[in-house]
């Protein structure tokens, strides 16, 4: 296999880059055989043919390898390739199913984080190079993703267990086989593949931390299934909402009566009432894996393999939360109390057929994860002068995946043919999310004065109001790749990619008014009941509650993506130790966003976008060989980002992880993107190596975040910074110290391992005094500066990126134990828009212990695992610098947690 086809299969790493063709043993060699494979090729991808006699010879780094020979003897062929970072043709990190275990993170977002210039903000969202989650593209064995998250276009990373991955793959340089949205890098995650041999493997674990665990926290019923991550039919619409949604009817047209009885049917005891928790439980989960494998036709084998888990979390944050009314007065100054119950329920099952050279592989991922959240908070608003406010909030936001693909490998003479088909469908929905202000007057001689009072004045003081969202997702994609060797030293591929998304997005929002009569002191003693009361039946048609549905305007949009692209790409040896990877792409894609109609008879809003545009998209690297142990790369590209979805859609939206409202502006636009990259490596010994880089970014029309005040509120928005430049260092090394001198039986067989990565990143935002920005907002063009001001670094990039892993590992056994420490040094998380600061985000620094240690147990091998994360207890803070005050958008802490597991395998 050339490095010109190693390439190709980056795009396919289930099968070229970690996972070994089944070998199948017909017979047991006798015991005098020699060995003829040195142990170190284990990892090689061997096809399971048979040759000729061959003599023993000694296996180099880069050589074929062969077991051959006498009757009785396993036959083994295929290709030694001992570093797929090293070989491949583009800057690559690749981390294998061992690495991932040896961070210990639960999903695979955290162990992305321990990858050099990679970022984890948000749930789950990877940042690289300092480059915002949009420039970073998620591919699942080779196929595209959609994403249940209304805010995203990228799927959210921490929705992948660990246990579904075999090996997750990073490249960071541009090649034309890939998507042209590549602006900071791919990640392609792969899922585990057929086995080669039957097993079982179960795994149980319990976690907590100092901050939730066995602590004060709030939460509600909701239902007795919400454990499981699933519900039952409290959470569905009530007859008389369901048949005002179905009806066509807009709120207005509906009578005093009929939209009481909607109102009336709302809010009950399960779902709007907060309880306390004065011992939140710990966190579990659990999963079973199991595979096979058996011979169906003369050196045909089919496999199976087949993984189900469940993992339930808690999580408290006691919340400082604010915003500024100016440069010296805040706006609202709240303590809110946050507690989440996340579950996320996982299955894969996946078939594998090999003949021959050839392979199909059949996937199929379920995941489920659902957020139950309660939030309690207290504070003043300053357009609320005396009162003290009290807001209750419940809310249940499920999230589901669900992805089916084909992969097919064949070999045809001299051609390597690649296919893959694929869908994808994503969900989000979340009913019934409550909302709910009371105030109490703190004026001397107030009535009820001692009580917090909802007089459901929208707000004037006192509210309630419901929200229903849902989304649906499909993605439809198709992709081939041929590949051949043209002479001894030009190997030319060509492909073909097709891909159809459309989301269909729909949020309703209802305030409850009471119209006046609480303000009456004949009625006012009811504003002080609890949710449940306050908008039963019978008080809301004695007191004529109505409804006033806030979303009118732009309740449902539909939003779709098409693209078509080709590419021809070409890896030639230029001579003895310089190779070039060169390629071209042309990808068209139509984006559209409108409104739905939702109303009868009414139009739907104009609220509408079409961007359709075809680009052509260069790529080259150029690896030279300086000494059998060290090569240079260079690389150039163009590339492109797109306009998230939810960017383009003229609708509000609650993110219930970082407590921000957005929405969307229309007026977007693409971004394009000039890469380059130079970058030494040197491999001075087997699975060590030092390499450092320099990397450089020039983007036009970078989208960026800016807050946006709305009324009284800040919302989060997003508009086309005129353009940017990017820039930076990125330094990696890996260093194995043999412990055998330390003395004892002890060291005998460990190893100290040591990894150290370092990015150092610049942006700037440029801003000229002509420049302008579209704001659907605003209706129209408005002056750049208003937005963002000249020479402030991108949005989630920060310029210091550390992570350091120290660990003893056992080379005879499983025993590992591990020290990770990261840091993110300050980054902007939104513009502050209008000439105010920017709101930064500061991560600080982590300190994690990770500990694995193999047992046998009634001769069964048992895995287990031990984790204490954030030791340092670093917390985390999103704050706004003015000269005179900090204005903390969110500050809590986060404490230290622990954990411990074990899996057994029968």
């Amino acid at each position: 296999m050339t490095q010109s086809m190693a390439a190709l299969r980056l795009l396919l790493a289930s099968t070229a880059l970690i996972t070994p063709a089944a070998l199948f043993a017909q017979e047991t060699p006798p015991a005098n055989a020699q060995e003829t494979v040195d142990p170190s090729a284990a990892d090689a991808t061997m096809d399971g043919q048979t040759t000729e006699d061959q003599t023993t010879e000694e296996v180099s780094d880069d050589t074929d390898i062969s077991a051959s020979g006498f009757d009785g003897e396993i036959v083994v062929t295929g290709q030694f390739s001992p570093d797929v970072v090293r070989t491949t043709p583009e800057v690559v990190t690749l981390l294998s199913e061992e690495d991932i275990a040896r961070t210990g993170d639960g999903n695979i977002a955290g162990s992305l984080a321990r990858v050099s210039g990679l970022s984890v903000v948000g749930n789950g969202y990877v940042f690289v190079r300092g480059l915002g989650d949009r420039y970073s593209l998620a591919l699942l064995n080779g196929s595209p993703l959609p994403s249940p998250e209304p805010l995203k276009r990228v799927v959210p990373l921490d929705l992948f267990p660990t246990n579904i991955i075999a090996s997750s793959l990073v490249q960071k340089s541009y090649s034309a086989n890939f998507p042209g949205e590549f602006g900071g890098g791919v990640i392609n995650l792969t899922t585990k593949a057929v086995p080669t041999e039957s097993f079982l493997e179960m795994s149980i674990g319990g976690s907590g931390d100092v901050e939730t665990t066995g602590q004060l926290g709030y939460t509600y019923y909701g239902s007795s299934m919400d454990w499981t991550g699933f519900t039952n039919a409290n959470r569905d619409l009530s007859a008389p909402l369901q048949a005002f949604f179905d009806s066509g009817n807009r709120m207005t047209s509906l009578t005093t009566a009929q939209q009481g009885e909607i109102a009336g049917s709302i809010v009950t005891f399960q779902n709007g009432v907060i309880q306390k928790n004065n011992q939140i439980p710990a966190n579990f989960s659990g999963s079973l894996t199991g595979g096979t494998s058996f011979e169906v036709g003369d050196g045909a084998y089919l496999g199976v393999i087949a993984t189900g888990g469940i993992s339930n979390k808690w999580r408290t944050r006691d919340i400082i939360q604010q915003s500024p009314a100016s440069s010296t007065v805040l706006a609202r100054d709240f303590r809110s109390v946050n507690t989440d119950n996340r579950v996320v329920v996982n299955g894969l099952l996946g078939f594998g057929l090999e003949f021959g050279e050839n392979q199909i592989r059949w996937t199929n991922l379920y995941i489920r994860d659902t957020l139950k959240q309660a939030r309690l908070a207290e504070g003043v608003l300053q357009n609320l002068g005396d009162f003290t406010v009290s807001l209750q909030d419940t809310a249940w936001f499920e999230r589901q995946l669900f992805d089916t693909h084909l992969i097919g490998e064949f070999k045809f003479g001299v051609l390597d043919v690649d296919v893959r088909a694929g869908y994808s469908n994503s969900q989000r929905e979340a009913p019934y999310e409550l909302s709910f202000q009371y105030a109490r007057n703190e004026r001397d001689g107030a009535v009820f004065g001692q009580f917090f009072q909802n007089n459901l004045n929208n707000g004037n003081p006192g509210s309630a109001s419901v929200a229903f969202s849902d989304l649906n997702e499909d993605l439809y994609s198709a992709a081939i790749d041929i590949s051949g060797d043209l002479t001894n030293s030009i190997t030319l591929t060509a492909g073909y990619a097709y891909s159809d998304t459309t989301r269909t997005s729909e949020r309703r929002e209802f305030l409850f008014t009471a119209n006046g009569r609480l303000n009456q002191f004949n009625d006012e003693a009811i504003s002080i009941a609890r949710p449940d009361i306050l908008l039963s039946p019978g008080v809301v048609d004695y007191l004529d509650i109505t409804l006033i549905e806030t979303t009118e305007s732009n309740p449902a949009f539909e939003a779709g993506l098409t693209t078509h692209a080709g590419y021809a790409q070409a890896q030639i040896e230029l001579m003895l130790g310089l190779n070039a990877n060169v390629g071209v792409r042309y990808e068209t894609g139509k984006q559209t966003v409108s409104a739905l109609p939702v109303f009868t008879g009414v139009a739907p809003s104009f609220a509408t976008r079409e961007l359709e545009n075809s680009y052509w998209l260069p790529a080259a690297t150029v690896t030279w060989e300086v000494a059998p142990d060290m090569q240079v790369r260079v690389n150039a590209s163009k590339t492109i980002a797109r306009p998230q979805f939810r960017e383009l859609i003229f609708q509000r939206y609650y993110d219930p992880e970082t407590n921000s409202e957005y929405l969307g502006n229309p007026l977007l636009e693409d971004s394009e993107l000039f890469n380059a990259e130079a970058r030494y490596e040197y491999y001075y010994a087997a699975d060590q190596s030092v390499s450092i880089a320099g990397f450089y970014k020039k983007i036009d029309k970078p989208i960026e975040t800016y807050l946006s005040p709305e009324q009284t509120e800040f919302v989060t928005s997003f508009a086309n910074a005129p353009s940017a430049d990017l820039y930076g260092v990125e330094f990696d090394a890996v260093k194995i110290f043999d412990l055998v001198n330390m003395g004892g039986d002890f060291f005998t067989s460990r190893v100290l391992r040591m990894s150290l990565n370092y990015t150092y990143t610049q942006s700037k935002v440029k801003v000229g005094p002509d420049d302008v920005v579209l704001d659907f907002l605003v209706a129209g063009e408005q002056p750049a500066s208003n937005y963002f001001l000249d020479g402030t670094p991108l949005t989630g990039q920060s310029d210091h990126l550390v992570n350091l892993q120290i660990g003893m590992e056992d080379t005879s056994g499983l025993s590992q134990q591990t020290l990770l420490v990261s840091y993110a040094s300050e980054r902007v998380t939104r513009r502050g828009g209008a000439g105010n600061p920017d709101v930064l985000e500061k991560p600080g620094v982590r300190i994690d212990f990770v500990a694995r240690q193999g047992i046998k147990l009634a001769g069964l091998p048992i895995d287990l695992k031990f984790e204490a994360r954030n030791l340092l207890g670093t917390g985390y803070e999103e704050y706004q610098d003015y000269p005179d005050q900090r204005v903390f958008y969110n500050k809590y802490e986060l404490g230290q947690s622990f954990s411990i597991s074990a899996s057994v395998e029968f």
